[in-house]
């Protein structure tokens, strides 16, 4: 068998590229002290990253939500030979099964009796989405062969338990998220129909997007391209076209729909960028761009460009203030503040004066 393996995330910022081997060196080595973990709660701690570690950063090293910096250049991924995630999973899966003993051989089938994440997830995808001529065991074969052989999927697979741990309120252990959650599961068999597709299995990768649109009222197209560190919440509904490019850090809520405008060919469907909130039920037409930090408000019909860090309500949508704090994706606040309000107020009121004016 393939060993399985992790990865460590943190921040690098400008300048530091010269300093990123002893900081790496650093990194790992306090994820190494704080790979075992405390039956009480589970949690690694970093105490050699200081004031570097960002406040959201609350379970592992591995992963970083996020920072407010400017001069944020990138998010460094380092292979590491430990697995905190998985290994928070088997001890979750452990701790479940004493407490639900009805639900242990459920958990041993799921969890428990595999070797790594990846080979768990396979088990779990490939039962949730068999039928009688999709069977369990060809698609277990099917997903562990892609999982197994593509590092890209096994440090995304990761980072997406990350973002639902971190950002769904409704997610209390990462056990949840392989287990329980059609948002985790529709974007991780999205990740596989994906890699199928590029690899010339049109066919089958097209046969996986109508499973999971019919198991879990999620339609993403193969060939759409999604990054890492995603959250899709609840996920029923969410449309994603073919053409489609999802950024990073990205947060999709229920009902989303990203599409095309007709029925022509080519690059037609939204670009969303890194760190962007899409809000329950909105809907982004065309080959336009969501710029990197945006926020689009629950219901808004989106049909040109928005820039980046800025806030767009209303259909159609306009920007009516711009985020100067984290990325809305990472703090997943939905309000848009009292700019929102005093500008529909102004409008009324500019509206109320014409129509006065009009009559006279």
């Amino acid at each position: 068998m393939m060993p399985c393996e992790c990865v460590v995330v943190r921040e690098m910022e400008a300048g530091e590229e010269g300093e990123s081997k002893g900081k790496a060196a650093r990194v790992l080595a306090s994820a190494s002290s704080s790979s075992s973990f405390s039956s009480s709660n589970g949690v690694g701690s970093d105490s050699s990253t200081g004031s570097r570690r960002c406040k959201s950063e609350v379970m592992f090293p591995i992963y970083v939500r996020g920072s407010s910096r400017r001069n944020l250049i990138s998010r460094t991924i380092l292979d590491f030979a430990g697995d905190p995630i998985w290994e928070a999973v088997k001890s979750e899966a452990k701790s479940e099964a004493e407490k639900e003993p009805i639900l242990s051989s459920f958990l041993y089938a799921s969890v428990l009796c595999h070797d790594c994440f990846e080979r768990a997830l396979s088990f779990v995808l490939a039962n949730r989405l068999q039928n009688p001529t999709l069977l369990a065991t060809q698609l277990m074969d099917i997903f562990d062969n892609v999982m197994m052989n593509d590092k890209e999927i096994q440090r995304s697979i990761r980072l997406d338990a990350q973002a639902f741990k971190d950002r769904d309120p409704a997610c209390a252990q990462y056990s949840w998220a392989l287990l329980y959650l059609k948002g985790y599961h529709s974007v991780q068999s999205y990740r596989i129909a994906h890699a199928l597709w590029n690899q010339g299995r049109k066919v089958l990768a097209l046969a996986l997007q109508s499973r999971i649109s019919e198991v879990f009222a999620v339609d993403i197209h193969p060939a759409a391209r999604i990054g890492e560190g995603i959250l899709l919440d609840h996920g029923t509904g969410l449309v994603i076209g073919e053409t489609a490019v999802v950024g990073n850090w990205v947060s999709l809520m229920q009902g989303v729909t990203l599409g095309g405008t007709g029925k022509e060919h080519g690059d037609r469907h939204p670009k969303i960028g890194q760190g962007a909130l899409i809000g329950a039920g909105a809907t982004v037409l065309g080959n336009i761009s969501v710029g990197d930090g945006a926020m689009v408000a629950a219901g808004s019909l989106v049909l040109k460009d928005l820039p980046p860090h800025s806030m767009a309500v209303g259909n159609p949508a306009k920007v009516v203030g711009y985020i100067e704090d984290e990325d809305p994706s990472l703090t997943m606040k939905h309000d848009v503040g009292m700019d929102y309000f005093e500008h529909v107020a102004v409008s009324f009121a500019d509206r109320d004066n014409g129509d006065i004016k009009a009559e006279k």
